[in-house]
């Protein structure tokens, strides 16, 4: 048994705080208990005598940590984050919102269900179902919107948590924004501190385990997120948060079994479902609803529930000075994450070595192993190396009409579908994931051989794409659906997104 002298941010002195806490941080959990307990008394008896300035709180380690995120949540505002953090959460900002708006169509069968779904839920009108032309509450609003955000699978991912962060807290943050009238700073300070708890539960759970246990990181984790954005709209204090923690752990779900949905339809329903918890938790914090209050560790807590190797000291790694926002990784193709690396090398084979698509006779991807599954001949177009690299040869890109139609119709799609090979590479298996390091290899009809190595897709922090690409995206997902003006607005607008006094101006361009 042994014990860590912790000092309390500076911060937690004007809320009656000690300014030394001990934790008793080794043993069971039953001894642990006890022996602070013991501790707490016997010091503060000889305290008592004493002239010291501090008293020994009996808090555990783990305490601690959820208490240190939920103080990073109440204390992060826009005008204690650095500039290129925001500049960075803008960028994501309008790359998700392209993403929403285009999934929005009503072209698509998900998002007409979902929509007509919302209208007969009712309730009060409070947040815009995203270029529907109508309002729900604010629960509805965020399950719909966040669907939507997913639903292309080409908004921004973090690459180490495996999360589609920005699909749940851009829709999460913008109905509350909306709703209470609130400021594009706050919008901006609520998008930093979602990415960054969403991203820490995941690497914390280690989405390897999720992964292994059936769970998808991006839902359960992304729970979180939507709580700590929404707890910091709505101007959560340090115990509310707490709860709302506490209830977004609670709601905590999301199977894998959407892997096998050809619909493509409860896929994007997983961020839908983790907007909607999170937001659900800190409404139900604000009004005094009761939770569990220590949500992470113990015997019932969401790592036990959902981990074999939790790490929980990454909850709380670099808290303040890591803004994991930073770490976003763009896309520039409609498709899961791990088969970009593959995909640059293909297209870059194919440019270098003037390549027509009828000349390849065959394709081979070598993938990390841990993460090969989920991409090998997976029922998801969207998910399915066999698929995916066929289309980019034959097409040069995937957009959403790839994945929710069938292009095997195709005959040279079908040929090189069936020419397409998957190779579960356990030499790459312990750089994920931190990393999704593939090899392609094209042979070609006439013998020759060609083999490219990617470390990190275009879109990475490591490769990275600049504003003005993200533009053209943004441009190129919504031509269909808003006039070239509206675009264009959008586009100013979200660069001013700091400058706005509501989120009126901008869901005028994209509500109808």
């Amino acid at each position: 048994m042994h014990y860590t002298l912790q000092p309390l941010p500076a911060l937690a002195l004007d809320r009656g705080a000690p300014l030394l806490s001990l934790y008793c941080n080794s043993g069971s959990p039953e001894d642990i208990e006890l022996q602070n307990l013991i501790f707490h008394d016997a010091l503060n008896a000889y305290l008592a005598t004493s002239n010291s300035l501090f008293f020994v709180s009996t808090k555990s380690a783990q305490d601690s940590r959820l208490d240190q995120l939920c103080e990073h949540v109440v204390q992060t505002r826009f005008r204690n984050i650095p500039k290129d953090v925001i500049e960075q959460s803008k960028k994501m900002f309008l790359d998700t919102l392209g993403a929403i708006v285009r999934a929005s169509s009503k072209r698509y069968q998900a998002g007409n269900i979902l929509a007509q779904f919302a209208k007969e839920q009712g309730g009060k009108p409070l947040a815009s179902v995203i270029h529907r032309g109508f309002k729900t509450n604010l629960v509805n609003a965020a399950l719909v919107n966040g669907t939507f955000g997913y639903y292309c699978d080409v908004e921004s991912h973090h690459v180490e948590a495996v999360a589609h962060v920005a699909a749940v807290i851009t829709p999460t943050s913008l109905a509350l924004s909306e709703a209470y009238l609130l400021t594009g700073k706050d919008l901006l300070a609520a998008l930093v501190v979602g990415y960054d708890v969403e991203t820490r539960v995941s690497n914390a759970l280690d989405p390897t385990q999720l992964y292994k246990r059936g769970f998808h990181p991006s839902c359960v984790a992304g729970a979180f997120g939507a709580a700590a954005a929404a707890g910091s709209l709505l101007k959560l204090d340090r115990e509310e948060q707490k709860r709302a923690f506490g209830l977004a752990g609670c709601q905590a779900s999301g199977l894998l079994a959407w892997a096998t949905d050809q619909t493509e339809n409860s896929r994007p329903f997983q961020m839908g479902l983790a907007a909607r918890n999170g937001i659900t938790a800190a409404l139900l914090a604000k009004e005094g609803f009761g939770a569990p209050l220590s949500i992470f560790e113990g015997k019932n807590g969401l790592f036990n529930a959902f981990s074999d190797r939790p790490k929980p000291e990454r909850l709380v790694e670099d808290l303040s000075k890591r803004f994991t926002i930073m770490e976003a990784a763009f896309k520039l193709y409609s498709c899961c994450a791990f088969l970009h690396p593959g995909a640059d090398a293909l297209l870059s084979i194919i440019q270098q070595n003037d390549l027509d698509h009828k000349q390849i006779a065959e394709i081979t991807l070598r993938f990390p192993a841990p993460g090969a599954s989920i991409i090998d001949n997976n029922e998801l177009k969207s998910h399915n190396a066999q698929y995916i690299l066929p289309i980019l040869a034959v097409f040069g890109e995937v957009n959403i009409e790839d994945i929710l139609f069938e292009r095997r119709t195709d005959p040279e799609v079908n040929r090189l579908s069936k020419n397409t090979h998957l190779i579960y590479d356990e030499e790459l298996g312990p750089v994920f994931p931190e990393k999704y390091t593939s090899v392609v290899i094209v042979k070609t009809k006439d013998g020759k051989s060609f083999e490219e190595r990617v470390e990190y897709a275009k879109g990475t922090p490591q490769n990275p794409v600049a504003l003005g690409e993200i533009e053209d995206k943004f441009r190129k997902l919504t031509a269909r659906e808003l006039t070239e003006a509206r675009i264009e607005r959008c586009i100013t607008t979200v660069k001013g997104l700091d400058k706005l006094q509501t989120m009126t101006p901008l869901i005028n361009l994209v509500k109808n």
